[in-house]
């Protein structure tokens, strides 16, 4: 049997992205089979496409990582056909099926839909671990945060404001201060000025109980207007590689410099379920609001990439497969989104 997948066989642009037909993936005792409804488009997937990431299997390449669908076969004492399930973190998941390890699923309750689970899931499970774990974020603490537009900057700007913080949100667009207002932000700064000196103005020249980064880049710079005793989380490189870091610089202020990825969190299948329920909690009490998804079906990847790439987006770019068109996941929706 076969199924669709978006593959690639060389680095490049999204022109080199095909839609093809692959052979069905088989499953092994302790996994089960999805079929996929909708399926997370994030940046990650680009620098894979460009081959500046780490990158899982053999030529055609099959990118993705998060997603949402039903269970159509199980090897899994704890799983069962015809469950609604999602994951944050099994590759190839930009095909029709993906076999997913029972350790890798998260239960999705009823009340959250397939593009819901798919929205949320690696970037708000990425947020709370920032917000929680990196730096327990309390009542009154200034927080700067990088890309504060992105899908994980919005995320962690509205919870880290749930938790009393005032927030700095930084972007590289006017256009986006918007959205960073529109998450509770109390300040947007852009980062093509001489935003140090607006933080440290801003901070009555004390600097931010924390910063988090995302860009890697401007990494020194996120110490430096860390008030001493501070926290640095770095997360991301979107910008590029930071520089070196010279460790007498946090000694001689009393700073501590953070690293953090999710797959250091998500390490159990009770660790998932708890952090994904907390998750779905905030989503349906309305302490986190996700914007409008974009959504192209499968076979559109190219378009999405392009669209992804172009920073257009407020909301997830999300895809959608034939399954979830019989699902009536996305009716009423165009294939170019909505």
């Amino acid at each position: 049997m076969s199924m669709y997948a978006l593959t690639f066989t060389e680095f490049g642009g999204p022109e080199v992205l095909e839609y093809t037909q692959r052979p069905l993936p088989s499953i092994e005792n302790g996994e089960v089979l999805v079929e996929m409804h909708i399926i997370g488009l994030n940046f990650a997937d680009i620098y894979r496409r460009k081959g500046n990431y780490h990158l899982r299997g053999n030529k055609p390449f099959i990118a993705g990582y998060e997603g949402s669908g039903i269970v159509v076969k199980s090897r899994a004492e704890n799983i069962k056909v015809g469950d609604r399930v999602g994951f944050a973190d099994v590759p190839f998941a930009q095909a029709e099926y993906v076999a997913v390890p029972s350790t890798h699923i998260i239960a999705l309750p009823d009340t959250i839909s397939h593009i819901t689970a798919a929205s949320a899931l690696l970037q708000g499970l990425t947020a709370q671990y920032l917000m929680q774990d990196s730096h327990a974020v309390q009542k009154g603490e200034v927080v700067a945060i990088h890309a504060a537009a992105g899908g994980v900057g919005q995320i962690l700007t509205q919870l880290c404001v749930a938790q009393g913080a005032i927030v700095i949100g930084l972007t590289t667009s006017e256009s986006k201060k918007e959205v960073i207002y529109s998450c509770g932000a109390r300040h947007a700064v852009n980062l093509r000025g001489d935003w140090k000196s607006e933080i440290l103005s801003l901070t009555h020249n004390k600097g931010v109980d924390v910063i988090y980064d995302s860009v890697g880049s401007t990494l020194n710079d996120s110490i430096a207007v860390t008030r001493e005793g501070g926290h640095i989380v770095f997360y991301g490189m979107s910008g590029g590689n930071p520089a070196p870091i010279d460790p007498r610089l946090l000694m001689d202020s009393s700073k501590t410099l953070t690293g953090g990825d999710l797959w250091g969190y998500l390490t159990s299948y009770d660790e998932r379920a708890k952090r994904s329920s907390l998750l779905f909690e905030w989503i349906l009490k309305g302490v986190l609001r996700l914007q409008p998804p974009k959504l192209f079906h499968l076979s559109e990847g190219r378009l999405a990439h392009e669209y992804l790439e172009s920073g257009q987006r407020a909301g997830k770019v999300l895809f959608f497969t034939d399954h979830a068109i019989r699902d009536q996941e996305v009716l009423g929706k165009s294939i170019l989104g909505s």
